[in-house]
């Protein structure tokens, strides 16, 4: 059965919000829209957009925040998103913040909760750097994790505080095992009457 709930997952990296936005959408047979797998998607499939994004990610720039807005627009106006989504890596900023509202407000929506995982900075730069060594991955080095964690500080704090304002954050602890870490974002949304359907 699918539930209706438009919930939007933060934390830092390393915070494990990908595995529990699979989980929670799952669960209530919402589509995860994550910007990450959108790019990297037209990026392996070679389309317009992929292209688009490589040149732009080539030469080392983020990708503007209405190309990313617009790309989130299209996957919402989408079918299996009608009844809701979790959105996961956007909005990145204070600017995608007011293109979301602006797009769901004019679809009579509003976001249901934002899901924030919260984990001590130095748990995440030690899951990044255990998964690092799992997968080889040399750029995700000390100074590279730090600086990543410093950027997600500073560009979602502005955007808890908007989210907060109007009292829909939920702030879950991230630490602890993968099914606890469920149970907890779980009983947050069932106290909103967000049910999930396990």
């Amino acid at each position: 059965m699918t539930s209706s709930a438009r919930l939007l997952i933060v934390g830092p990296q390393g915070s494990g919000k990908g595995t529990q936005g699979v989980r929670i959408a799952s669960a209530f047979g919402i589509p995860v829209i994550s910007t990450g797998d959108i790019f990297r998607a037209n990026i392996k499939g070679g389309t317009e957009l992929g292209k688009q994004v490589t040149s732009i990610l080539d030469r080392g720039d983020l990708v503007p925040d209405e190309l990313t807005s617009e790309i989130v627009r299209d996957r919402l106006s989408q079918e299996d998103a009608a009844h809701g989504f979790l959105l996961d890596g956007y909005p990145r900023n204070a600017v995608q913040v007011q293109h979301l509202e602006q797009f769901l407000s004019s679809r009579g929506e509003a976001l249901d909760a934002v899901i924030l995982l919260d984990v001590p900075r130095e748990e995440s730069i030690e899951r990044l750097q255990l998964r690092a060594a799992e997968q080889g991955r040399s750029d995700d080095t000390a100074e590279a994790i730090a600086h990543r964690l410093d950027i997600y500080e500073h560009e979602t704090a502005p955007i808890l505080s908007t989210y907060s304002e109007r009292g829909i954050v939920d702030r879950i602890d991230g630490t602890g095992e993968l099914d606890e870490i469920t149970e907890r974002i779980s009983a947050a949304l069932d106290a909103r009457g967000l049910r999930v359907t396990v």
